[in-house]
């Protein structure tokens, strides 16, 4: 299945939503930005969606070019595991201490910095020699994603302080990300078929450079505000995450009962143990523990997780499974890809026409049940005699569903927040549902090594992945209040 933003891989609407609060800018404080004018203001969007189309693009097109990585240099399913999560481990790290540090430093700096390191790290990839530095560089481009994405909507809520405005200009915005998710896949399949894999990295470097150069020339930098950055609960937190990230991607390889796999496992568990007691002693902590006593903000925070695992663990078995099994070319995997990317909109419009009619919890619900439904029909008919269009038509109708569940998600977090916590909350589920896609992008790699990543290895998957939908369905339904 295909999520609806890039995400790494926030949706538009929940990295506007959580850094509504952040970091009003940098310097010494000015006075608030007059509204800009028609073209000036699209300008400035078209600058802030650079970065963020970029990281969207990226991590579209590498799904597409994940096999020919692993054919020209020589990757085992753990190494290929490790290009696609280095990423998604770094940013999912990281991306609260981002919002942190655009508070403290400003958030045009921030962003800047941001595009210069992601910027780099893609210079780096295209010219990767091995594994190990490509995987180096993925890592080094999700410490920069980290720092710009975020910061790219603050700013953006900044340049538009007119509530009218900024809402239709945040309906752009998501059009213009949901666009580059759509044709990321067809973007990569062009670009490895043509001019081979370094490529993927090299169209960074122009969006890069033009983001670099224009935002230092249209967009403005305001006050920054002094914020506790929390180092030690970040630490924490990084090693939990890469300790587990590299468990569960070693595991198949080295044995699960391996002394260094077992290893991994105490330290993520012992570490995960000092960021909760940590988080309890602190006077501001890093995430709002107190808030995961309501119970439609710890059950929304759930599915979140699930959410994002069934869903970026199936893209990455789907860009391999039409390579490898069904011998389409990257050019023709990124094709087929397509159809079922196409139906996201038709799914947010469904739930804007109907989810407030139903209420957030039902169309949650509704639409996670659907696209689990639509995975257990996969998971019977997946065999080498399946016609490509009935792929295609189940991909896309467990893609409609996941075009409603996005933001109905949203909206019960929202409402489980309320506006006091609306910010800190948005980020808690936004960094959630990244670590959900890392464990399940590692998850799926150790799935596909024990069961291959033909046809058996992906029913495995897709079967995984209706089993995590449809739990994540139940919680939702259980969980949730039904005012949500």
């Amino acid at each position: 299945m295909i999520t609806e933003k890039a995400a790494p891989h926030a949706t538009a609407h929940e990295a506007g939503t959580a850094t509504q609060g952040q970091g009003q800018g940098e310097g010494q404080a000015q006075a608030p930005a007059s509204p800009p004018g028609r073209s000036r203001g699209g300008v400035q969007l078209l600058v802030l969606a650079l970065g963020f189309v970029m990281a969207s693009l990226d991590t579209g097109i590498m799904n597409v070019a994940a096999n020919d990585l692993r054919a020209r240099l020589g990757l085992t399913m753990s190494g290929l595991t490790w290009v696609v999560d280095g990423y998604v481990l770094a940013f999912a790290a990281l991306l609260l201490l981002a919002g942190s540090l655009a508070k403290r430093f400003g958030a045009r700096r921030i962003y800047l910095v941001g595009l210069a390191v992601f910027t780099a790290a893609s210079l780096l990839g295209a010219v990767a020699p091995n594994g190990a530095v490509l995987v180096a560089a993925r890592f080094v481009q999700g410490v920069g994603a980290a720092l710009f994405m975020p910061s790219s909507l603050s700013l953006l809520m900044h340049a538009f302080p007119e509530p009218a405005r900024r809402a239709k200009i945040l309906g752009i915005w998501s059009a213009i990300v949901s666009t580059s998710v759509g044709l990321a896949p067809t973007v990569g399949g062009l670009l490895v078929g043509t001019l081979g894999w370094r490529s993927i990295f090299l169209v960074n470097l122009p969006i890069g450079l033009a983001g670099l150069l224009l935002t230092r020339r249209v967009i403005a930098a305001v006050p920054a505000r002094g914020s506790a950055l929390g180092g030690s609960g970040h630490v924490l937190g990084l090693l939990a995450l890469g300790a587990l990230s590299y468990a569960l991607i070693e595991g198949p390889d080295r044995g699960w009962s391996a002394p260094v796999v077992l290893g991994a496992f105490a330290v993520a568990a012992v570490a995960l143990a000092g960021f909760l007691v940590r988080e309890r002693a602190v006077r501001a902590p890093i995430l709002p523990v107190s808030l995961f006593a309501d119970r439609s903000f710890a059950a929304a925070n759930a599915v979140g997780f699930l959410f994002n695992f069934a869903f970026y663990g199936a893209l990455f078995v789907l860009g391999l499974f039409l390579q490898t099994a069904r011998g389409a070319s990257p050019v023709t995997a990124g094709l087929q890809m397509l159809p079922a990317v196409l139906v996201l909109p038709f799914g947010n419009m469904l739930y804007a026409r109907f989810g407030p009619r139903i209420g957030n919890r039902t169309a949650l619900t509704a639409s996670l049940a659907l696209s689990a439904a639509g995975y257990v029909l996969l998971f019977l008919i997946l065999a080498p005699g399946l016609p490509y269009w009935a792929l295609a038509v189940v991909l896309a109708l467990t893609n409609i569903g996941g075009g409603v569940s996005s933001p109905a998600l949203t909206g019960v977090l929202m409402a489980a927040a309320g506006r006091e916590h609306t910010d800190i909350g948005s980020a808690t589920l936004n960094a959630n549902r990244q670590i959900g896609s890392l464990v399940g992008i590692a998850g799926m790699g150790a799935v596909l090594t024990g069961a291959g990543d033909g046809y058996q290895g992906a029913a495995f998957a897709f079967a995984l992945t209706a089993g995590a939908l449809a739990v994540a369905a139940v919680v939702g339904r259980m969980g949730i209040r039904a005012r949500a």
